[in-house]
């Protein structure tokens, strides 16, 4: 079975424990890849230094970003990936937020985002969202070939 990447950025340390062992709890092999901020994401998925070695740093499956973000908020970051001239754009980003706004919602989807999940109050909750996430966005789903991902 080929491992499928996920690319976190999320700035709480608490909150990307609890998202990384839920990756963990459930089925399939995932290897989760965390940054703390939108500049870095940009960064990473432009494979700019120190994000250049693609077999250290391979191009994500799925991209799961927070929308408070420092340096460059996740909604800035979802904008710059579907305004990219490339395959890059064709990347599935799931939006994995706090916020519950209908404005940011909205916002979320008319920048391109592919699914916008609410972060449930519980560990429990959430691992059952990371579990029905992984199992649809990196299991069943038939995802767009974007040079760099296996």
């Amino acid at each position: 079975m080929n491992v499928k990447t996920v690319l976190l950025v999320e700035d709480d340390p608490a909150d990307a424990r609890l998202i990384q062992r839920a990756f963990d709890r459930t089925e399939g092999q995932v290897a989760v890849l965390r940054l703390q901020n939108g500049d870095d994401a940009v960064d990473y998925l432009q494979g700019t230094p120190p994000f250049d070695n693609r077999a250290l740093h391979p191009m994500p499956h799925i991209h799961v970003l927070d929308i408070k973000l420092p340096r460059r908020a996740g909604l800035e970051v979802l904008q710059w990936i579907r305004t990219r001239t490339t395959d890059l754009r064709l990347l599935p980003v799931v939006m994995l937020t706090s916020s519950r706004h209908s404005v940011d919602i909205n916002r979320a989807y008319t920048l391109g985002a592919n699914s916008y999940l609410a972060k449930p109050e519980s560990s429990d909750q959430l691992l059952s969202v990371i579990g029905t996430l992984k199992n649809y966005w990196l299991l069943m789903n038939q995802n767009p070939a974007i040079p760099g991902t296996a």
